[in-house]
């Protein structure tokens, strides 16, 4: 198999896998472990994986062609994350965004936030609070640390 396409695999199912679980163990219903899903495990995981796939790839091409690459793994990735985002939150979980914002609520309230404050807050996140703008994050995360990595990394790596 191509290393594009095992990488940009291994990325997607990795990320949808991980998400899958953080949900089924309820965590999405703990503000404070956001920062564990996203930053900790997702980013580092995928930073991790395209330097390793970019190490593999150094002899076959120069800076352009790693930089690509990483491009084209993330790309692949990000497709397969948008999917089983909109799938988690539509099928397999329909109620993990509604458990999600009663947590935030409950949160803002123990912050000593005033129901109007509370509201506010609220209302501004709601656009961001549905299975689309989810999945879209997801994906615009996943090219942004993709290309932010594979640039860094090709440099690093390339053929010399």
């Amino acid at each position: 198999m191509h290393p594009t396409l095992r990488y940009g695999l291994f990325l997607g199912l990795g990320v949808a896998a991980w998400t899958f679980v953080f949900n089924l163990l309820g965590w999405h219903a703990q503000p404070s472990l956001y920062l564990l899903r996203f930053i900790l495990v997702v980013v580092a995981y995928q930073v991790g994986l395209l330097v390793w796939a970019l190490r593999e790839t150094a002899p076959e091409g120069g800076y352009g062609r790693q930089v690509w690459t990483g491009v084209s793994i993330s790309l692949l990735g990000s497709l397969i994350i948008f999917a089983g985002s909109l799938l988690l939150a539509t099928v397999i979980f329909p109620g993990h965004l509604q458990e999600a914002v009663a947590a935030s609520r409950r949160m803002m309230a123990q912050q000593g936030l005033t129901p109007e404050q509370i509201e506010a807050a609220v209302k501004a996140q709601a656009p961001m609070q549905t299975p689309r703008a989810g999945a879209m994050a997801g994906v615009f995360g996943t090219m942004v640390t993709g290309a932010f990595t594979s640039v860094v990394a090709a440099a690093w790596f390339r053929k010399k």
